[in-house]
């Protein structure tokens, strides 16, 4: 509900979105769930965390074996994982940190959402795919939620959690923004979080959405604050060359160990 801008950011173009559509097509004739909303969101999240799996990891997270069954042929095996490469790529981009921090107030992030208000609910009614009782079912962002939340289900050990308490608070108030496109309007679960994070005001489900996108951008940063350091290595002086071996020989370093 902050005022924002929308930073001029590379986006997947027209080709490169009808591509990933036609994949994701295939992919939901084995598994209906990989539709182009919800990949997209894992893909997201596979962008936001710390440490990018690799895609050997991320492609049977994403699809299970429906990938291997949909793109048998090579070519099309390759093709498909180009497609879904590109999108990675582009929102990688999207979610760079140093343009995050450049401009805080920038509006990045471009998902993939199917907007969702009455008149597309009522169409879904008309044609007979959608009981009347189910449609508020139909919210805007939440199979793209879905799938950004199974992503982190899936590789929660590449990003474990501070165990400083600002820093769980910073992370649950960011992932409750982006929960609040999971419920219903005028549920229990919505009327609690609006009476948390918007005391004063009645938000529009763009509002949702608006500060939902820029939770994943600050959780971007909060991954890249609180990545876990690997080691350091410690590595003993070297003796120098006439003096004695560190090994214990009684020789000069240069005869022994040095030589």
């Amino acid at each position: 509900m902050n005022p924002f801008t929308l930073a001029t950011v590379r986006e997947s173009s027209n080709a490169e979105m009808k591509a990933l559509e036609e994949v994701c097509i295939r992919l939901s004739g084995f598994n209906p769930d990989l539709n182009v909303e919800w990949v997209d969101g894992f893909l997201t999240s596979l962008a936001t965390g710390p440490v990018m799996p690799d895609v050997a990891q991320w492609l049977p997270a994403l699809c299970g074996d429906s990938f291997e069954r949909s793109f048998a042929d090579p070519a099309d095996h390759a093709q498909a994982l180009r497609c879904l490469t590109t999108r990675l790529k582009v929102l990688a981009a999207q979610l760079d940190p140093g343009a995050l921090l450049d401009d805080p107030s920038a509006m990045r992030l471009a998902p993939v959402m199917m907007e969702w208000d009455d008149a597309a609910r009522q169409m879904q009614i008309d044609k007979g795919v959608l009981a009347a009782k189910d449609s508020a079912s139909l919210v805007t962002g939440n199979q793209w939620v879905s799938g950004f939340f199974a992503a982190q289900a899936a590789f929660g050990d590449h990003w474990p959690l501070p165990n400083d308490a600002p820093s769980i608070e910073l992370f649950n108030a960011l992932i409750a923004q982006i929960t609040a496109l999971l419920f219903r309007a005028r549920s229990k679960e919505m009327k609690k979080h609006v009476a948390k994070f918007y005391p004063n005001s009645e938000p529009t489900q763009d509002d949702l959405v608006v500060e939902a996108c820029f939770a994943v951008q600050d959780l971007r940063l909060f991954w890249l604050d609180h990545t876990p350091k690997p080691a350091q290595r410690v590595v003993a002086a070297t003796p120098g060359r006439n003096e004695p071996c560190h090994c214990g020989s009684g020789k000069k370093f240069k005869k022994c160990h040095g030589a």
